[in-house]
């Protein structure tokens, strides 16, 4: 990706929070000479491995679980909050008008090594634990083991896990820092004013260092 060096964030902590956060992952593999991507979503393990490892599991009819070459890198992309920047919202809109519109974004795109898995207890594990994370802001959260045993069967059966080891993280925060301050706090005004108020915290934070 490409990466100026001012927009780029290489924290572990932020950069598996937004991965947290935003756990709908794009998946890019390489097979057969054609790319594919797939979107699933993903469980992160910061303990797992020397940077990490993702859980996920796919439909079993995927052709992903047959076509995937295991000695090829693929590539998970996070994406944050985004949004449209107007140059308008620029004080050197007024003072020069020599301004463009962008757009801001936070994203993590991971490299690793993907492994497919067949094992009912795994991907009962898997599932488990994806939907607990899921399920927990809820008042009465859903179970997995709510559903009847030999439906659940049924189900894992439909299912096979993924598992990528990552070997590099690269975070990219675009979020008007390399703007000058005047511009930026207009860019924060202008979000706060929109709603985008996720946005609007992340250009502040940027704007404080």
């Amino acid at each position: 990706m490409y990466q100026p060096p001012h927009f780029r964030e290489e924290r572990p902590e932020v950069l598996h929070a937004l991965m947290r956060a935003h756990p709908l992952a794009t998946l890019v593999t390489l097979a057969d000479g054609r790319l594919d991507a797939n979107h699933i979503p993903m469980l992160l393990d910061a303990e797992r491995g020397p940077q990490g490892t993702l859980l996920a599991h796919i439909a079993r009819a995927n052709d992903l679980a047959r076509r995937h070459d295991p000695d090829t890198e693929v590539l998970v992309i996070f994406q944050g909050v985004e949004g449209y920047i107007t140059p308008s919202w620029y004080e050197t809109k007024r003072e020069t008008g020599k301004v463009v519109p962008t757009w801001n974004y936070i994203t993590v795109h991971v490299h690793g090594r993907l492994r497919i898995l067949d094992d009912p207890a795994w991907l009962r594990a898997q599932i488990t634990a994806l939907t607990n994370t899921h399920e927990a802001s809820r008042s009465l959260p859903w179970h997995v083991d709510d559903a009847p045993e030999a439906f659940l069967q049924a189900q894992i059966k439909g299912i096979v896990g993924l598992e990528i080891e990552i070997t590099s993280l690269e975070g990219k925060w675009k979020v008007s820092q390399n703007r000058p301050e005047a511009d930026r706090e207009g860019v924060h005004a202008g979000l706060s004013e929109r709603g985008d108020l996720a946005m609007a915290e992340l250009v502040k934070r940027a704007s404080e260092g």
